[in-house]
């Protein structure tokens, strides 16, 4: 009966090219339908790999700053960096819609840093990009040693994964990470995938240089945070305490 059904199509139809793409079809068809597989499709794009902070201080480094107890997807922001192989893997997130970055640099304060910046664009994907501070500003450089990016931009945080060597040849916007460096953190708004002013007057910095050969687990308290642990507050809350001890005469 098929074939009778081929024969009589081929009979009726001269030309051969589409007697070919009949068959083709067909047959096609013919082992779908026997082996009651669907047509295969195309397979799914692996989602992002949320960061693990319980390996903080033990395989990798981490600064944290928020509110305590907070990890990569609660802290204010959240960076991680370990070795492998000739890379250093960077793990960048901020409860921001714009912009992530770490800076490295040779004193605590901006001006002639080494930055890199993942930057939420109006595609909504995220972006890996280097730029060079210039006095108070960010100036894209075109080289830029990440690879392997990826990033995410899921309840309204900024989320990304990349690796960078850690020797590169002597240059003045690429520094090499075998040496150590204070580590500026920053985030803010976005402007058509531009990154404007960060969130902050002043984004915390390492307390010290840090060495990508030495992993710690710190944590920075923020803002709302540091309230008692000034020397003044402190101060406020003993004479306080003390006052209502003795009583009033």
């Amino acid at each position: 009966m098929h074939l009778y059904l081929i024969l009589s199509f081929m009979a009726k139809e001269s030309d051969f090219y589409y007697c070919f793409l009949f068959l083709v079809f067909y047959f096609t068809m013919l082992y779908s339908d026997y082996t009651g597989y669907p047509f295969p499709t195309a397979p799914p794009v692996d989602p992002f790999a949320k960061i693990r902070v319980d390996d903080c201080g033990k395989t990798k480094g981490c600064f944290r700053y928020g509110k305590p107890g907070c990890n990569a997807e609660t802290c204010d922001y959240f960076l991680s960096y370990r070795r492998i192989g000739a890379d250093v893997e960077f793990e960048l997130s901020a409860d921001t819609d714009g912009w992530v970055a770490v800076g490295f640099s040779s004193d605590k304060k901006m001006g002639g840093d080494d930055v890199m910046a993942c930057v939420h664009d109006d595609n909504g994907r995220v972006r890996i990009q280097h730029f060079y501070n210039v006095g108070q500003w960010a100036k894209e450089i075109q080289r830029n040693p990440a690879r392997d990016e990826e990033g995410v931009f899921e309840n309204n945080r900024v989320t990304c994964r990349f690796k960078r060597p850690v020797y590169v040849p002597r240059e003045e916007t690429i520094v090499d990470l075998h040496l150590s460096w204070y580590y500026l953190f920053a985030w803010g708004p976005a402007i058509q995938g531009s990154i404007t002013r960060h969130d902050i007057d002043s984004p915390p910095v390492s307390e010290r240089v840090v060495s990508i050969y030495k992993y710690e687990d710190i944590f920075m308290p923020s803002a709302a945070y540091q309230t008692f642990s000034s020397p003044f507050c402190l101060l406020l809350i003993v004479a306080l305490t003390f006052y209502l001890l003795m009583g009033t005469p």
